[in-house]
């Protein structure tokens, strides 16, 4: 349970702040320091070619989105999601259930499948388990978010095949700094955070950590009494660190470390009295930079990534017809799942002078997980794949970059070999035109080739990897009269061949008779159907724009839209993905304070609902206002304060059905829902 908060008082603190963000600047407009140490500005010392790599992929046609801290913070996301949603252009983002949630992640009408996430490059979602797992990411670890755009399997391996998020934790300075920041919000949340970095011995550290508690609201728009336990809380603690030594003038090793404990509600609209997914996740790494030539820089880094999580669940007992609530039974007493991911990746970058560069790279994974709650045995896959990409240089042309790579891949038994060719031209200085072509691939997760599960489907060992083609050309420029102008008009295309989804068990068909692929099972077990690659092909094709405006007195805009016809050929929308959104974003920058507007409209999507067939929902509008203004001539201490759907829209970010209480067949929809009208603040303190 957690500690009660006075919300009163939270409410009078909060409105006091929100006050002070709003009517300080005037009173504490005063000349700028000679260094904000509140601010979010340093010179970041150490990067190696995996760090680049974003940057250097966007010079050579991909198209690349950062979110920056200062973005962040100016803001108050309270985790790494809200930031995806608000900020990056052509990504779509439902949260399940407001902060620290598992979410629908959309990039360019992709499926969330389809998209790569990693900590500052270590994949978060795996070989094993490829949903997207940023749910336990504090927003306040972040420097920056990276996001490309695009099929990006070359370097980064499977599930690549949209783009991927690169989420990267605080770099390191020479500078000694840090930041203290504490907060709240009228949903009766806590949060609290540091971190501190500079210089020890003889190399570079950075520390951080971060607690955020809630009590959580009401996520569900229609309940039955059986569901007493109501709003959904958190209690997630991270904290991490790295060090950098430089051995010698040409030979560096980095060594980093996070931790994350958390404490999620699993709440229903049904049956649930109690229900927690407790968390223990490990991220560590450990790599050698190294400069063998003038012309020749190498990195090797091994990696571990370590996910333990346990449920447990009380359900309520109800009686048949009438539905009263007549006991309580657990279904899970600390059920595990998990998995461990460790590896070995290569990388050498080749300079060597002339028309041409080259990057090669090799990557080993071994993969291990276990599911007791899909009665998935301990399972262990290793994949490995070589891969290169050779560049073009000014030497080759002038004002163009082009580049085109292979990678070739092997797991467990399944052999891919898949290629990239990009590039991008500058006409003017007011406007280039940029592509990125290839292929990439999804292995199937551990649930689609062994789940065991009489509730829901089979998983099916000989199912192949899909197979994706993809196409992103964009068209843009940037006008410097007055203002500074720059837009972008992309086409995108994704086809996904092979694709994994289960089937009913049919006797009469082979390839479908569960009773002949699993000889050794009872016939219960073949309720519902099983993972099967089946024809057709998942086609993408949209659409997005861009404008961004800084009008060089503090105020800068952007806009966006976004729209994705992504359907099995001929069929219609692919269910939680929508056809169309957009965002706005405006910023003003006084120096000693600021203010910022995001707005996000997301148009109408659908949902296979049982009992119910195909139903629409979506179709909604969100605006956050947020302001911050430093109190002191130094600017060290700082006040932020932001509304969250501002006009408290009620808002469904998933759909689904249940039984409805006491009955076998009758349901009720239900819809979960964003975040309500909530007002956070922060104080923060830099040093």
């Amino acid at each position: 349970m957690l500690r009660p908060i006075d919300y009163r008082g939270l409410l009078i603190t909060t409105a006091s702040a929100l006050a002070l963000c709003l009517g300080a600047p005037m009173a504490s407009a005063q000349s700028a320091p000679d260094a904000d140490t509140a601010r979010d500005v340093v010179t970041i010392v150490g990067q190696t070619i995996e760090e680049t790599l974003p940057q250097e992929l966007e010079k050579y046609g991909s198209d690349l989105e950062v979110v920056t801290s200062e973005q962040i913070r100016n803001q108050v996301f309270v985790d790494a999601q809200q930031a995806l949603q608000m900020k990056v252009p052509g990504l779509f983002v439902a949260q399940r259930g407001g902060p620290f949630s598992y979410m629908d992640i959309s990039l360019q009408g992709s499926r969330t499948q389809d998209m790569l996430l990693l900590v500052d490059g270590v994949r978060i979602n795996n070989r094993l388990y490829s949903g997207t797992m940023s749910d336990t990411l504090p927003a306040s670890m972040i420097e920056r978010i990276e996001v490309l755009k695009g099929g990006q399997g070359l370097f980064y391996g499977t599930a690549a095949a949209a783009g991927a998020i690169n989420f990267v934790t605080r770099g390191y300075t020479d500078d000694f700094n840090g930041l203290v920041t504490v907060g709240g919000d009228t949903n009766e949340s806590i949060h609290a955070d540091g971190y501190v970095r500079g210089k020890a011995g003889p190399g570079n550290y950075v520390v951080y950590a971060s607690q955020d508690r809630s009590n959580g609201f009401d996520q569900f728009d229609a309940r039955q009494p059986s569901s007493s336990d109501r709003d959904r809380s958190y209690d997630i603690w991270s904290a991490g660190g790295k060090y950098r030594i430089e051995l010698l003038e040409n030979l560096a090793i980095d060594a980093r470390y996070q931790h994350t404990d958390a404490r999620l509600d699993n709440t229903n609209a049904t049956l649930i009295a109690y229900s927690k997914n407790e968390r223990d996740e490990d991220i560590a790494s450990l790599g050698v930079d190294f400069q063998a030539t003038s012309w020749m820089q190498l990195l090797v880094k091994g990696y571990w990534h370590d996910w333990d999580s346990t449920y447990t669940t009380i359900r309520n007992t109800v009686q048949p017809g009438s539905g009263a609530i007549i006991g309580q039974s657990i279904s899970d007493l600390n059920t595990y799942w998990g998995f461990e991911d460790k590896g070995i990746n290569a990388l050498a970058k080749l300079t060597p002078g002339g028309p041409f560069e080259y990057v090669v790279g090799y990557d080993f994974q071994q993969y291990s997980g276990k599911d007791d709650v899909l009665l998935i045995a301990e399972q262990e896959e290793e994949v490995n794949a070589v891969f290169g990409q050779i560049r073009s240089t000014d030497d080759f042309i002038k004002n163009g970059s082009f580049a085109l790579g292979v990678r070739h891949n092997e797991a467990g038994g399944s052999s891919k070999t898949i290629w990239n060719a990009s590039g991008r031209y500058d006409f003017t200085s007011w406007l280039y035109a940029q592509a990125n072509a290839g292929t990439s691939f999804l292995l199937p997760t551990a649930e689609q080739l062994y789940a065991i599960d009489p509730f829901s489907t089979l998983g099916n060992p000989n199912i192949e990897a899909e197979e994706a083609e993809n196409l992103n050309v964009g068209v843009g420029g940037q006008f410097e009269a007055g203002p500074s102008l720059a837009w972008q008009a992309t086409y995108f295309t994704r086809d996904i061949d092979n694709r994994i989804q289960f089937a009913d068990c049919d006797a009469s068909d082979p390839a479908t008779n569960c009773v002949v692929l699993y000889p050794n099972l009872d016939s219960s077990y073949f309720n519902e159907g099983f993972y099967i690659n089946l024809p057709g092909t998942v086609e993408v094709r949209g659409f997005e724009l861009v404008g961004t405006a800084d009008f060089k007195n503090g105020f800068t805009a952007t806009a966006n839209y976004t729209d994705a016809k992504s359907n099995v050929a001929g069929g219609a929308q692919l269910v939680r993905v929508p056809r169309s959104y957009g965002k706005i974003g405006a910023s003003y920058d006084a120096d000693a304070w600021g203010a910022d507007l995001s707005v996000l409209w997301v148009g109408n999507v659908e949902n296979q609902v049982a009992g119910f067939g195909r139903l629409p929902y979506g179709d909604y509008v969100v605006a956050d206002v947020a302001a911050h203004v430093f109190i002191d001539s130094d600017h060290k201490h700082k006040l932020t304060a932001r509304v969250e759907n501002l006009f408290d829209e009620q808002y469904r970010t998933a759909l689904g059905s249940a039984l409805v209480d006491g009955s076998t067949t009758r349901r009720f929809q239900v819809g979960t829902l964003g975040v309500p009208r909530t007002l956070h603040v922060t104080y923060s303190y830099g040093f």
